[in-house]
């Protein structure tokens, strides 16, 4: 995946072609989990390969400058990638879940209701694990609580 201006790699990738599921055509079938095990496998790595061309510009890029706006201007950049790595980390380890998802016959279907999560709704975001009207009402929840 070519990565753009506008796409972060904590986004889906964008460069897949979607899935179209004939009209008698099971949910989840084989085909179906293929396809997103292939989309899940890709994301995680590209996110690995980010990882290490981040460890690779820290250690390239590390200098011990005299002025202390250029080291601090440097610690602030390396402070902010550093918590990119984390999400992404933290995002691994969800693929990670996802793939085992998939491989269980487990993939597509709500963790809360056990309804269809969607083909179209796991292509924009393959991570998720709850229909739309379960996420809406956990964020509401999410709101209401504060959190």
């Amino acid at each position: 995946m070519a990565t753009t201006e506008n796409t972060s790699k904590l986004d889906a990738p964008q460069e897949f072609t979607p899935y179209v599921p004939s009209e008698d055509e099971e949910y989840m079938n084989e085909a179906q989990r293929e396809h997103f095990r292939n989309i899940l496998v890709q994301w995680k790595k590209e996110l690995m390969e980010e990882v290490d061309r981040t460890m690779h510009h820290m250690k390239d890029e590390a200098a011990n400058f005299p002025d202390p706006t250029d080291r601090a201007s440097q610690e602030s950049e390396f402070s902010l990638e550093l918590r990119t790595r984390d999400r992404e980390r933290k995002l691994i380890r969800k693929i990670d879940q996802g793939i085992g998802r998939v491989d269980r016959d487990e993939y597509g279907f709500c963790e809360t209701c056990g309804t269809e999560i969607g083909i179209r709704r796991l292509e924009a975001r393959p991570t998720a694990t709850l229909c739309v009207d379960c996420k809406s009402l956990d964020e509401i929840r999410e709101r209401q609580l504060g959190r």
